[in-house]
């Protein structure tokens, strides 16, 4: 018995790129492929775009409480064996589901795959490598290696870890894929599977200090601590956004002593007491920054 696919896009007013995003799902020549998109209520060309697709795909347009609820709706709408999750501006490449179908029927053990992907720009071209590491669940909590686009998991574990935190706003993939690979180990594909959007109206690009204050809060909350490696993220994400210069040795001054505050600030917010380790490195910038002024003058 063959494997059935299930491809969810959650979407709103991404008109400008939707299309894209249906017809790389579509071209998979997948027979019998369940797609389904679940609208927030957009209003731009969205609908009209959905509209001429509806003979290929099932699709619904209405007010839902973010883009977690609409993955959540999708897929308990949706009965494929296999569950993907597409969002309205990222593709898919061409194969991508045949390998992931066949990989699963050779492996029925398996529970969750991921492949690689690249990021890329409004008008399809790479930009980079997505940053991509073989499985580690440890490493997970300190990095997100995961591209979300590129994940693929058996309905099965759905109904063992249930479905995706709706009250999270950025990072519902990321504690999704901490919820999974506590129960299974995922298996990394060799093979490029997608491409994510990256650009400056990008939901999670365009609001870091958010999206590391959301990440840090779900961290403490799961595992009861926050890795050293996301509390730096947060203090550079908040002292970025203030635009400091580093013109001269006066001016980086100012910059790492007000990354060495945020850093230590953010220690006490998640992870208590701070180690010897951590006041060290946060000591050293701030000296570093000290010899820097002294040999100026």
């Amino acid at each position: 018995m063959h494997s059935t696919i299930s491809i969810v896009t959650p979407s709103l007013n991404q008109g400008q790129v939707i299309e894209r995003t249906i017809q790389s799902v579509l071209k998979q020549g997948i027979p019998g492929l369940e797609y389904i998109v679940i609208d927030g209520g957009s209003t731009d060309e969205t609908l009209d775009i959905l509209r001429r697709y509806e003979d290929y795909l099932c699709w619904v347009s209405e007010k839902d409480n973010g883009q977690a609820d609409a993955v959540n709706k999708g897929i308990k709408a949706t009965k494929g064996d296999i569950i993907g999750w597409l969002n309205s501006d990222d593709v898919y490449y061409p194969g991508a589901l045949s390998a992931v179908l066949s990989f699963f029927e050779k492996h029925p053990e398996v529970d969750v795959i991921y492949g690689d992907a690249d990021h890329i720009d409004v008008n399809d071209e790479v930009i980079e490598p997505y940053y991509t590491e073989d499985w580690d669940y440890e490493r997970l909590k300190e990095i997100c290696f995961l591209c979300q686009p590129a994940v693929f998991f058996r309905r099965r574990l759905v109904n063992k870890a249930g479905l995706l935190d709706d009250r999270l706003q950025y990072c519902m993939d990321y504690e999704y894929w901490l919820r999974l690979g506590a129960i299974t180990p995922f298996i990394r594909l060799q093979q490029k599977l997608a491409g994510s959007r990256l650009y400056a109206e990008n939901k999670t690009f365009g609001a870091r200090v958010a999206v590391h204050k959301e990440i840090n809060d779900m961290l403490q909350m799961r595992f009861r601590t926050v890795p050293a490696k996301w509390i730096y993220g947060y203090a550079h994400a908040v002292v970025n956004q203030k635009c400091y210069s580093h013109k001269n040795s006066v001016q980086n001054l100012r910059y790492l002593c007000a990354l060495g505050a945020a850093t230590l600030n953010s220690f006490f917010k998640w992870k208590r007491p701070v180690s010897v380790q951590d006041i060290r490195t946060v000591a050293g910038w701030i000296s570093k920054a000290f010899i820097m002024l002294f040999r100026r003058y």
